[in-house]
């Protein structure tokens, strides 16, 4: 057995049950996240636009996600594996050619033209 197949293994066993969906860069999702407070526990729903998405295995998957709060850009890194993620909701997906649109950091976002990728 490989270091590879090990690694695999042993993470196979801290990976989600349920099906997340293919996750892209230039897609408007809506991420469910559990917040424990003390003795209380709810969930809080975000809306962002991904900008990046990787992972070396499985269980690393990571997305960056951006949106615009008051006058503010927030970023966060949400690892999709994580019990504090609930569920993940694609509401809107846009054409792309690349995988990390770090460009848009700098970018206006009037001129970044999107096409809607319709259902």
């Amino acid at each position: 057995m490989t270091n590879s197949e090990l690694v695999r293994k042993i993470q196979s066993e801290f990976l989600r049950e349920t099906a997340m969906p293919e996750l892209k860069t230039w897609m408007e999702i809506e991420v469910s996240q559990i917040l424990r407070e003390w003795w209380k526990e709810r969930t809080q729903k975000f809306k962002w636009i991904i900008i990046k998405t990787g992972w070396k295995s499985p269980l690393e998957k990571t997305i960056t996600v951006r949106r615009k709060v008051w006058a503010f850009w927030v970023e966060k890194v949400f690892a999709i594996n994580s019990p504090t993620i609930g569920d993940i909701e694609i509401l809107r997906t846009f054409k792309t050619r690349r995988k990390h649109i770090g460009y848009i950091r700098t970018a206006i976002w009037k001129k970044a033209k999107l096409k809607e990728i319709k259902k």
